[in-house]
């Protein structure tokens, strides 16, 4: 990512509305839990020895405002970090603090997985024509849920206790989708979770041997219709912004971008 990339999201985030970031930080952290959580003033340290999801495994600044001792707080999250044997990681989203984005620009830190982050209004987009009638009831199986997403989307089978951890740890519903083919088994997944008015859906994924036969369309709009029903209002996704197809499946089922943010590490991840 280069300095004219830096510049741009920086524009970018300057105009969105922070009390809106708070809320979709809000409840982003609470349907994809971190197994430890430690608060180092309004820098939320998150860490999972299980799993490697850069989310999982991150400093979250939640108040521009915030600006103590910034070299000594990331020395202190660094030991942090390598005690999990994680690399340390900053999340920068607007509601990080100029003063600590421009310590990591002076130090020359590296960004990666520009990532948007996307809103839908469901009142709008799912009719209460559409929702009469959910083709595809939701699975309460852990198990077999982190069994076909890892096998959907290719991967690592090690990883099955780690997720397994996670999608367990969620607190508020969550609706586990998953699709599949006669003689081929899981092909598609996705993980829906509803909080108060608000619905996320992550883990979303289609097996590569059945991409572009509208899989995603479909198990997308079935975890809209379950969350609306449910009574969320709107539903957000998080996509990185190299990921054409997403972004396309995303726009086309009406959802618009809110704001964006980037890992930042001292090393490359």
């Amino acid at each position: 990512m280069t300095d004219p990339d830096l510049a741009r999201i920086r524009e970018q985030n300057a105009m969105v509305d922070l009390a809106s970031v708070r809320r979709l930080e809000a409840v982003g952290f609470r349907a994809w839990p971190a197994a430890s959580t430690q608060y180092d003033g309004s820098w939320l340290i998150r860490l999972t020895a299980g799993h490697p999801s850069k989310r999982l495994n991150s400093v979250n600044p939640l108040d521009p405002s915030d600006t103590r001792d910034i070299a000594v707080r990331l020395d202190k999250a660094g030991k942090r970090f390598s005690d999990y044997g994680r690399p340390l990681l900053v999340r920068q989203t607007p509601l990080a603090p100029p003063a600590l984005v421009a310590f990591m620009d002076e130090a020359r830190w590296t960004r990666v997985n520009e990532t948007a982050v996307m809103m839908v209004d469901l009142t709008e987009t799912v009719t209460a024509e559409s929702a009469d009638g959910v083709e595809h009831v939701p699975s309460r199986d852990v198990g077999r849920f982190v069994d076909a997403r890892i096998r959907v989307a290719g991967e690592d089978p090690a990883l099955k206790p780690g997720l397994t951890e996670i999608v367990s740890a969620i607190k508020p519903e969550a609706g586990l989708f998953i699709f599949e083919e006669p003689g081929f088994g899981p092909c598609a997944v996705s993980l829906t979770v509803q909080d108060n008015d608000l619905a996320g859906i992550l883990q979303l994924a289609v097996a590569a041997e059945l991409r572009g036969r509208g899989l995603g369309t479909t198990i997308l709009h079935s975890s809209m219709r379950w969350a609306r029903l449910r009574g969320a209002k709107r539903a957000w996704v998080q996509a990185e912004v190299d990921n054409a197809s997403a972004l396309t499946l995303y726009r086309q089922a009406g959802f618009r971008e809110v704001y964006r943010y980037i890992y930042r590490g001292p090393e490359k991840p």
